[in-house]
């Protein structure tokens, strides 16, 4: 027993502790993140070197992977180019000369030294009269450490002061420190699934004698992460409810019946379906933290109009935060009317708003005579007061910081709390994201929608979307042209071109690294305005829309756009959602391989929505087959939840919600596509073990709540926010 809780103890010990780790090794180990036993073991392999087939030189199969053990016969370092050093090492085996090169790695030279038996492990080439290896793995034999030739090699991420070498040996020193170790998932749990114990998975893992035992080793420690983030998601919201009476709100009162009443429409059946469930929620004595996931144009702001007349019918007021002030006041275009019809008292808080309006607001607000407050940030300020906060609607949740969604709630005591988003989240990762709250979604469009058509162009053929949005400019239409960032730019027909900031306010879009794409392909949408406006739309009117404009500017911009004062908007990214102008009929959309596609699927949203059927023409600043096929998507379907998926298998599930720092990021080995199954195991399974009070139930969250406190930190009210 003492072994046992040693092992399990040596988890969160120093990395210094283990043999081999000498002060100045442990701050190489820092720089990797490495702090603690724990961290390392925790180091996983990027990928495996399978070397159990060997073969010589002279039959080594050229195109393929293969292993090949030899002899140094010389090593030579070369610089083609002044930024470029070559290190080419000759291997010999009795049956041929191998030339093996590594691209910048000129301490090599001091490393590899002739005479040394290596093994190397890599695709075969064959050029200038040798057979070749570029930057193989390679395996010196000789070092006095287990041949590793002829067994599946890991291979972890390594430094200069940590080679890959000294990495295996002291995660092996790692794993004997912590063997014998408790297991935090109970036996039921690793019977149910035939899971391996942790202490043997993370053995398997890092030194594996089969596949099957990465295979196995992964699927363990993966579910062991899921059930510790879900479990972490479930006391956080627990946490965030404790000692505060809840809301009960009224299921199906008078002023939800007057609101069914003034719709001139009826709700499609997911609508339905949303409203009953988030009514129905808000009517018990818990209060509820629900996620409402909607395809573009299905329908969201109606079902939060429900949910509002819901706190209303119980005499409780309701906040609604959109991340913009054009969504702001489009909420109050919207749904006002109707709220006037059934009685419902509202009004408009932003940035913008005079400050005697402001004045006279806060006093109705904080008197009970508002029943709905719409607005920005601006609802968060201090003297923001309301008589009796029993909801809280929070749109786009995502684009907003956990302080200031805290701050919002903080406005009343435990009210109903709705998230919107616009964004297609597939169920799988809405758990992992978002395991503490209830989830509805809405895919049905309303009969009325026409859609739209997307189609895809290479730079070459921009002039058919020109084309297009002069034709529906000239049916007495209007268009959109998107353009990733604002900034400015020398004129189109100079030769050098240079790279604008990256200042855009709203969220940036999709882009690994700004170095993708040559300068001269970044459009600014400043400098696309004056340049459609003066050679290509000179008889149209062109407008211009991005987030660094005053929210006055902006306002007007999309007044005169709704208005039809404007044939021709040129936006970025601040158009991604809710803006609604029934008479744009024709997106343009710039640069478009920048762009994820979830996120193209929200710009395309903004046409299409009135009575005539959109038109979307995606324009790539590049010839690459790879970013045009991805983009080719977008024609394919116009199903949200697809393209989500898609984006999935290519982008961290962080880029589809514009947040890298949520505590799925910590998931290390699980698969949003691959692991939908383990997901929902890992969620109900969590679920199962919050509501078991029995001793041994008690014991067994105890362990795994200590367990997700030290990789994801505190359960406090704040991560039910999906921070």
């Amino acid at each position: 027993m003492q072994d046992r809780l040693a092992a399990t103890l040596a988890f969160d010990a120093s990395v210094s502790a283990l043999t081999g780790v000498s002060s100045g090794r442990a701050a190489a180990f820092l720089r990797l993140g490495i702090e603690t036993v724990r961290d390392l073991v925790q180091h996983y392999p990027r990928r495996y070197i399978d070397m159990t087939r060997l073969d010589t030189i002279e039959h080594a199969p050229l195109g393929e992977r293969v292993t090949i053990i030899g002899e140094v016969h010389e090593v030579g370092l070369k610089r083609p180019r002044r930024d470029l050093s070559l290190i080419e090492v000759t291997v010999v085996d009795g049956t041929g000369t191998l030339i093996v090169t590594f691209f910048k790695q000129p301490w090599l030279q001091r490393s590899i030294r002739q005479g040394m038996r290596v093994g190397v492990s890599g695709e075969l080439e064959f050029n200038y009269g040798y057979k070749r290896m570029k930057s193989p793995f390679l395996d010196v034999i000789d070092e006095g450490g287990p041949m590793l030739a002829g067994s599946i090699i890991p291979v972890h991420g390594a430094t200069e002061k940590v080679s890959a070498g000294i990495m295996r040996k002291v995660i092996r020193a790692a794993l004997a420190s912590i063997q014998g170790c408790f297991d935090p998932l109970p036996l039921r749990l690793r019977t149910r699934y035939r899971l391996m114990s942790r202490a043997a998975a993370l053995a398997s893992i890092h030194f594996p004698q089969t596949a099957d035992d990465i295979a196995q080793a992964k699927r363990r420690l993966a579910y062991e992460e899921l059930l510790l983030l879900e479990m972490h998601l479930l006391a956080s919201a627990r946490s965030f409810t404790q000692g505060k009476a809840a809301h009960v709100h009224v299921f199906d009162g008078p002023f939800s019946r007057a609101l069914s009443a003034a719709l001139p429409f009826s709700l499609t059946d997911d609508q339905l379906r949303a409203v009953a469930d988030i009514q129905g929620r808000m009517a018990t004595d818990t209060a509820m933290s629900h996620l409402l996931l909607g395809d573009v144009g299905t329908g969201k702001t109606i079902v939060a109009a429900f949910a509002a007349a819901a706190a209303a019918d119980a005499r409780a007021q309701t906040l609604m935060m959109a991340p913009t002030e054009v969504l702001a006041s489009q909420y109050a275009r919207a749904l006002g009317p109707l709220f006037d019809a059934a009685g419902i008292t509202w009004a408009l808080l932003t940035g913008s708003t005079p400050d005697a309006d402001r004045q006279d607001m806060l006093a109705l607000l904080e008197s009970g005579h508002i029943d709905v407050l719409f607005g920005t940030h601006a609802l968060i300020e201090p003297d923001v007061v309301c008589h009796d906060c029993g909801l809280v609607i929070v749109d786009e949740q995502q684009r907003f910081g956990v302080r200031q969604r805290a701050d919002l709630l903080a406005k009343g005591v435990l009210p109903d709390v709705l998230y919107m988003t616009a964004t297609p989240i597939p169920r799988t990762l809405a758990l992992a994201l978002y395991g503490n709250l209830s989830l509805s979604y809405l895919k049905d469009m309303p009969e009325n929608r026409p859609g739209r058509t997307t189609h895809v162009l290479g730079f070459r053929e921009r002039g058919r979307a020109y084309d297009a949005v002069r034709a529906a400019c000239a049916k007495g239409r209007q268009a959109f042209v998107i353009c990733p960032l604002v900034g400015t730019k020398p004129p189109r027909d100079e030769g050098a071109h240079s790279r604008p900031r990256d200042d855009e306010a709203d969220r940036e879009p999709f882009i690994d690294s700004f170095d993708d794409l040559p300068e001269n392909n970044v459009r600014a949408a400043e400098a696309e305005a004056a340049f459609l406006q003066a050679k290509v739309f000179k008889e149209f009117r062109v407008g211009l829309l991005h987030g660094k404009m005053k929210p006055a500017e902006k306002e007007e911009a999309m007044a005169r756009f709704r208005e039809g004062d404007i044939d021709v908007l040129v936006a970025t990214t601040v158009v991604e959602v809710g803006v609604d102008v029934p008479n744009a009929t024709c997106m343009v959309v710039e640069d478009a391989e920048r762009f994820g596609l979830s996120q193209l699927h929200q710009l395309r949203g903004r046409v299409g929505r009135g009575g005539m059927r959109g038109e979307v023409y995606l324009v790539a600043a590049t010839s690459s087959d790879e970013a045009l096929e991805r983009l080719s998507a977008m024609e394919a379907t116009d199903d949200g939840f697809e393209l989500a998926e898609r984006d999935l298998a290519l982008r961290r599930e962080g880029d589809i919600l514009g947040n890298r720092q949520h505590g799925a990021s910590a998931l290390k080995l699980v698969n949003i596509m691959r692991d939908g199954a383990l997901i929902e195991a890992a969620h109900a399974d969590a679920a199962e073990l919050a509501d078991d009070d029995s001793e041994e139930g008690k014991a067994v969250s105890a362990l795994l709540l200590h367990e997700a406190e030290v990789v994801f930190g505190p359960a406090t009210p704040d991560a039910v926010l999906g921070g």
